[in-house]
């Protein structure tokens, strides 16, 4: 009998990718906090994994009237839910970074990414034990 591992594992393998990539954009609105003119942009997690996962999240797909016409485009972060972040005081030099914020939002993610792997990490041994037959 096949395992299918995408089942079997759930949603626990996504999660961590986008726990990953969303660490990754939280560090580099870090480092950009004293960036004049630098926009602190998020991935909403929640909708992404959604569209990864193949559910539907209400948005409207895209259909190509013409041959000349291409995903390339258009802009990426329409593409990969990326948003910007409402700054809730913007500085005088448009810098929309709060390091507070970005340095709460990056220690969540990182609690988070943990329980997404503590629980893959128990999903893959609960297949690895009934593989065995223990």
């Amino acid at each position: 009998m096949a395992i299918d591992l995408d089942k079997a594992l759930g949603t626990y393998a996504n999660a961590l990718t986008l726990r990953s990539e969303r660490a990754g954009v939280l560090a580099n609105n870090i480092a950009n906090a004293d960036t004049p003119g630098y926009k602190a942009r998020d991935l909403n997690f929640h909708e992404v994994l959604k569209s990864r996962m193949g559910e539907s999240s209400g948005s409207l797909e895209l259909s190509q009237t013409r041959s000349g016409h291409s995903m390339s485009l258009l802009q990426p972060d329409a593409i990969n839910g990326m948003q910007y972040r409402i700054a809730a005081q913007p500085s005088i030099d448009g810098n929309t970074v709060d390091a507070q914020v970005e340095k709460t939002e990056f220690s969540q993610n990182a609690l988070q990414f943990q329980t997404a792997f503590t629980m893959l990490n128990s999903r893959i041994n609960g297949i690895r034990t009934a593989i065995r037959g223990e």
